[in-house]
């Protein structure tokens, strides 16, 4: 026992030394915090993944989700839920002021939720997007069976969970058939559906029994940030514009390149941003791809201009639009109508003033100095020898008939003798008659003669 001063002695000096204070200060925990301000569809799905691979990145020691949505498409909610169960940073909501639908999802899949004064959780019928009425029972009885299950994994009332969706359901005390549950702060606290109220983010993570902590916002990386911009409507119209533009130019004027080469520029930088946040699907370029092939083949192989052409340009703008949507397979029920209305007009849009642009420029592109070094931009005249071939002049204004079908192109019969020959853009069948009105270049160019 007579050592016990001196014992005395060197825990008074340890607990007072900088060495000790040393090991305090590494006690300082990181919360780190996500905003949830927005409709929950891929573009959030993306976000949320993104975080939480930041948080675990810097070690985090909670995850704080700012919460305030009224929610939004109903798998991108469940991949959000996944993605929180299966965290092994414990996960905190803290509801601002609504968490409504798949909101509520979300919330319910963290560890704990605070709410603000006058914040609420709840109504999480699945409904459509662009009427705002109720999905079918499928939808239903899907969003049921997630909030139920989520309500377990985290040790809430399960029942309460489905009640929020299924308006059939009747819990004595707290709901009514005919009535979907919201609850507000007290309601959810009294029910567990709330561990307690907190006016900030600081309050939550304190009733959470954490006192001495670090804030770490989530903020996006140079790439995410360069992706949002290219999100932007009027961007993708700009892009729009280029692709429809540079296509153009480059059938007009084949091997130059600069356009082809500006028109496959701009299709990266479309797809690519609404690929990587979920809304461009692979069979979605697909379709945009097969438009461009099928445009190729009109033009270039098939003569005229009929189905393959008109196909291909609806895939065109087809692919475009539903790379802007986050459709599943040509269902818009969950899609909201803004977004639908914004896709449409951004798409048609820019495929006006594109063809406008089109018929303005292509005229004066010759006269453009620096395109002028990369085109043949002057006239070549029969006169000054510049033709390579052409037939006699005695054969202008004959007649004759259609020895092959002409589409525009194919072969005539003129004084027993066949020539070749081409067509104004018109088809003529074999055996129809025809008249010489150009005997310039390698074949000669006429027209059908009425009956």
């Amino acid at each position: 026992m007579k050592f016990t001063p001196f014992f005395l002695c060197i825990f008074l000096w340890l607990t007072h030394s900088p060495l000790l204070a040393a090991t305090d200060s590494l006690g300082i925990q990181k919360v780190y915090v996500l905003e949830i301000q927005d409709n929950i569809d891929p573009r959030m799905n993306r976000k949320v993944k993104m975080a939480l691979e930041d948080a675990h990145a810097a070690d985090a020691d909670i995850l704080v989700i700012h919460m305030d949505t009224y929610g939004g498409a109903v798998n991108d909610a469940d991949d959000i839920r996944t993605m929180l169960l299966e965290s092994t940073i414990p996960t905190v909501s803290f509801i601002d002021k609504d968490a409504a639908s798949a909101g509520a999802l979300i919330s319910i899949a963290c560890d704990s939720i605070y709410m603000a004064p006058g914040a609420s959780i709840g109504a999480a019928t699945v409904v459509m997007g662009g009427s705002g009425e109720a999905a079918p029972d499928k939808y239903q009885s899907y969003m049921r069976s997630m909030m139920r299950s989520t309500a377990e994994a985290n040790g809430r009332d399960p029942q309460i969970a489905e009640a929020m969706v299924d308006e059939r359901i009747e819990i004595e005390g707290i709901t009514t058939a005919g009535s979907v549950i919201t609850f507000s702060v007290s309601e959810a606290i009294k029910n567990g559906f709330c561990e307690a109220e907190a006016r900030s983010i600081d309050d939550a993570v304190k009733h959470f029994g954490i006192t001495d902590y670090e804030l770490i916002e989530y903020e996006m990386s140079t790439v995410e940030h360069i992706i949002s911009i290219f999100l932007n409507p009027a961007i993708s119209g700009f892009l729009i514009l280029i692709i429809i533009g540079g296509i153009y130019f480059e059938i007009q004027t084949p091997g130059v390149g600069f356009p082809l080469a500006a028109a496959i520029t701009a299709v990266i930088l479309y797809f690519i941003p609404y690929y990587l946040t979920g809304l461009a699907e692979n069979w979605e370029i697909i379709v945009f791809a097969l438009g461009i092939i099928l445009l190729a083949l009109e033009l270039f192989v098939i003569p005229g201009f009929g189905v393959a052409g008109i196909l291909g340009i609806a895939c065109i703008l087809a692919g475009l639009t539903l790379g802007m949507l986050p459709n599943d397979a040509f269902d818009f029920s969950f899609v909201p109508s803004e977004e639908l209305f914004v896709a449409l007009v951004t798409v048609i849009l820019a495929s006006v003033v594109a063809i406008g642009g089109i018929f303005f420029l292509a005229p004066k592109v010759n006269e453009w100095q620096a395109f002028s070094k990369i085109t043949l931009a002057t006239t070549q005249k029969k006169e000054e020898g510049y033709t390579s071939f052409w037939y006699s002049n005695d054969l202008l204004n004959k007649e004759g008939i259609a020895h092959t079908r002409l589409m525009p192109s194919g072969k005539v019969l003129i004084d027993e003798e066949i020539y070749d020959a081409h067509s104004r853009g018109a088809f003529i069948d074999q055996g129809e008659k025809i008249k010489v009105i150009s005997t310039e270049g390698t074949s000669l160019k006429v027209k059908k003669i009425s009956s």
